[in-house]
């Protein structure tokens, strides 16, 4: 079976850094696969790459078989390949289903005439997208704060509503970037929740994460970088208990209790 996304040779240099060096994976359909390393590893390098925010030196990455780099970032969101980013990305101002109807509106924009007339097919497409949002709030528990300004959410909450804006885009392809920062104990293990039914639903996954607890916890392999380099990747086990991520990264007193 051809893999979701296929990595090969990947390289990005910053003038004299490399930020990304010959890295090389795939991630399989229903996989979460987990990406750890310490700060300045390439991390977030790498998903830009992948979602063509940068442009590669060297490499290819295949989704579903097909290379796509040097495609526009917004279509390559628009054939399921999504990510969200470090910081929430809603618009504070606005109420949380504003939010959910404005992501949309990105996905599906019909053009500014079919918009301004409100032909049949507009209001065929904000119904189903209103009935979209309404499903996505019920599955994420948001369902109650609709009406809610998304800056005065708790911080979990505003979380999770980067998550919905995220799966408004029908992703098959998710990357999350270290969505637990910030994220207290419970809103952690709603997060968790979040992301592990989100995966049962059939969607793949690339989450970037420090929170060795989510990482372990979630994840079915984990992909290592160190200074740009894949030094590591295997099943959760296997990533603790090697010599290599110890010293660059996990330490030996590792707790996951």
């Amino acid at each position: 079976m051809t893999p979701m996304l296929q990595v090969e040779g990947l390289s990005k240099r910053f003038g004299g850094l490399m930020a990304v060096n010959q890295v090389t994976f795939s991630v399989g359909q229903g996989e979460i696969l987990g990406t750890i390393g310490p700060n300045g590893a390439g991390k977030t390098t790498l998903l830009n790459l992948i979602s063509n925010l940068y442009i590669p030196h060297a490499g290819k990455i295949l989704y579903q078989g097909k290379n796509i780099i040097g495609q526009p970032p917004y279509q390559i969101a628009k054939t399921g390949l999504v990510r969200t980013f470090q910081s929430t990305v809603s618009y504070g101002e606005s109420t949380v289903w504003e939010n959910m109807m404005r992501a949309q509106l990105g996905y599906h924009f019909l053009g500014l005439g079919p918009e301004f007339l409100m032909t049949r097919a507009v209001r065929e497409g904000k119904k189903a997208q209103g009935e979209k949002a309404e499903n996505l709030l019920r599955f994420l528990g948001l369902e109650t704060l609709r009406d809610s300004q998304a800056k005065s959410l708790p911080y979990g909450y505003q979380k999770l509503l980067g998550l919905a804006i995220a799966l408004a885009g029908d992703p098959r392809l998710l990357m999350l970037d270290e969505p637990a920062a910030g994220l207290n104990h419970d809103e952690r293990l709603h997060l968790m929740s979040a992301i592990q039914k989100i995966n049962e639903n059939g969607v793949t996954m690339i989450l970037v994460e420090h929170d060795m607890k989510v990482i372990m916890g979630l994840c079915h392999r984990i992909l290592v970088l160190n200074y740009g380099q894949l030094i590591a990747m295997g099943a959760p086990a296997e990533i603790q208990r090697n010599a290599e991520v110890i010293k660059a990264y996990l330490g030996e007193d590792l707790d996951l209790a």
